[in-house]
């Protein structure tokens, strides 16, 4: 395991906060099913890497330096 990542790209990490809110959702009466949380990590880690490459296009069109 030696390919480094940002930790909001790591779906270990997005499964996790989806389950903390499923267990707490069902603490207050809203069950959330095993297959909706998957389908919620799914979901989540898309648009977390749609925002990551919108962010990167306009970091690339306010650079002040050309690629080389």
């Amino acid at each position: 395991m030696d390919e480094l990542k940002p930790w909001y790209m790591s779906r270990t990490i997005w499964a996790s906060l989806v389950m903390v809110g499923a267990t707490l959702a069902g603490m207050i009466g809203m069950p959330v099913a095993q297959d909706e949380a998957a389908s919620l990590t799914d979901a989540i880690l898309q648009a977390v890497a749609a925002v990551a490459a919108i962010a990167t296009i306009f970091g690339r069109l306010a650079a002040r330096s050309r690629l080389t």
